[in-house]
């Protein structure tokens, strides 16, 4: 397994499942559409999707705010790129993608609950990160299943 997650050579040679190519791909466009959105319309995200009070923290706190939404939109975008490059070329790290998103999503969720971010109400960009990472756990468990081993092995 840690072979597919680190292959020797970055070719696009894939050996997991097809349907996590879909599923990468997916996320790439998800990821795509929120890196953009946050840096187009920050202000509505934060205070309407992800449920951060903006009018409770004055004019230079929200604007901080809105700046941070768009410099994290614009690493989501950079993430993206380097996944499209993956896809398009460089197959065989697909596997390594999955799970470094993963990671990162994980830790994410780990720093957020160690240093709460301030919300109101029940924001809907919860659902949208549950969604996130259960096509990260399926889409990682797809590209390590090789069903050609699995197949000789049976």
């Amino acid at each position: 397994m840690l072979a597919d997650v680190l292959p020797r050579s970055a070719d696009n040679t894939y050996r997991g499942h097809k349907l996590a190519l879909w599923v990468f791909g997916l996320l790439l466009l998800m990821n795509t559409v929120i890196g953009l959105n946050s840096i187009f319309n920050g202000k509505s995200v934060a205070s309407s999707a992800d449920g951060i009070p903006l009018s409770e923290f004055g004019a230079a706190g929200a604007q901080t705010v809105v700046s941070l939404f768009a410099l994290l939109g614009l690493s989501r975008l950079t993430v993206c790129v380097v996944g499209v490059v993956v896809l398009v070329r460089y197959r065989a790290l697909v596997p390594l993608l999955f799970g470094l998103f993963l990671l990162s999503h994980l830790s994410g969720r780990l720093i957020v609950a160690f240093v709460p971010i301030a919300r109101t109400g029940a924001p809907p960009a919860s659902m949208v990160n549950n969604l996130l990472l259960g096509l990260l756990v399926v889409g990682l468990a797809l590209s390590l299943w090789n069903g050609a081993e699995f197949r000789a092995s049976n």
